[in-house]
């Protein structure tokens, strides 16, 4: 039996850990006090949640009629960048014409194309974020200035079940526990400040308070045969922007989860977002977020997101 594992809240506000069935969510406690506690021991919790999930208690909560908070609320949150073909050939494609580049669309879309293609020359790139700016899957987003280009970036995230240091390629999807939906609203315009030079400000433009909804829920790794076969959809307002199979990503979740190991030691709980695919703001005309917009945001089988943009209270 398929299930996923989250955080919800009712009415009450109380968070609780609960298991998804076929849209329908049964809270775990006393079992598991929360989603973490079944992270630390994975391996065992595991087997016990294919029991509970093959004969649920209860008749559960409608999955709609619940707060989904983040999915696993502690732990690092890391970031891999620059990481769709299709996506950097749209980036290079859009910073040139913004440097007033008249060269017709073929010939950019060529010299970005041939950028991406030297990307893996580079090697993987992560970064870290911070688990206070993650937020529900239905919860708002408020656009905090300094700035105002702010945009979307929804992508695959692996959530880490097994902890490890300088972890082998070829082991580390043994330490994915499962997938879940991240989606990392960044401010575009303050995202390279003149006095910075060429330095990037990621504090600013990736990490303020709600700009990670995260979730619904994390599906275990069991039921995802092929993550490269998972399609990245986001719509703003109905229309869509991001539409993209996993399989344009250049460094994949066993390269990242590798790569991040020898940086950080990974841990039970700990986020690995694994970059965005095409179709950002600047590939739109240059449409940012404003408040109001409502983006939605999907990756086969693992739920959706529904957040409104609102502006700072």
């Amino acid at each position: 039996m398929t299930f996923g594992l989250g955080t919800f809240s009712a009415a009450d506000g109380v968070p609780f850990p609960g298991l998804v069935v076929e849209g329908r969510v049964y809270d775990l406690r006393p079992e598991f006090s929360d989603t973490l506690s079944m992270l630390n021991d994975w391996d065992a919790s595991l087997g016990r949640l294919r029991e509970l999930a093959a004969a649920p208690s209860g008749e559960g909560v409608a999955l709609d009629g619940l707060r989904p908070l983040p999915p696993v609320a502690s732990g690092q949150v890391l970031c891999g960048g620059a990481n769709y073909y299709t996506h950097l050939e749209q980036m290079h494609r859009s910073m040139l014409r913004n440097r007033g580049d008249e060269r017709p669309d073929e010939e950019l879309l060529a010299e970005g194309r041939k950028f991406a293609r030297g990307r893996r020359d580079g090697g993987a790139f992560v970064f870290a974020g911070l688990p206070s700016a993650l937020s529900g899957a239905t919860d708002d987003v408020v656009l905090w200035g300094p700035g105002e280009q702010h945009d979307w970036e929804l992508e695959l995230a692996v959530v880490i079940g097994r902890a490890g240091h300088y972890i082998a390629q070829e082991n580390a999807l043994d330490h994915v526990a499962g997938y879940t939906i991240s989606n990392d609203i960044s401010t575009r315009d303050v995202m390279r400040r003149p006095a910075l030079g060429p330095m990037t400000d990621f504090l600013t433009s990736k990490v303020r308070p709600a700009f990670f909804p995260t979730g619904p829920y994390f599906v275990p790794r069991e039921f995802v045969d092929d993550y490269r076969q998972l399609r990245i959809t986001l719509k703003v307002n109905g229309e869509v922007m991001q539409d993209e199979s996993v399989d344009d990503i250049i460094f994949g979740v066993e390269e990242l989860v590798a790569y991040a190991s020898t940086i950080v030691e990974l841990r039970p709980g700990d986020l690995l977002l694994t970059g965005s695919p095409a179709g950002n703001a600047g590939h739109h005309g240059n449409r940012w977020l404003v408040p109001g917009d409502v983006i939605e945001g999907e990756i086969t089988g693992l739920g959706a997101q529904c957040n409104r943009c609102v502006k700072p209270a």
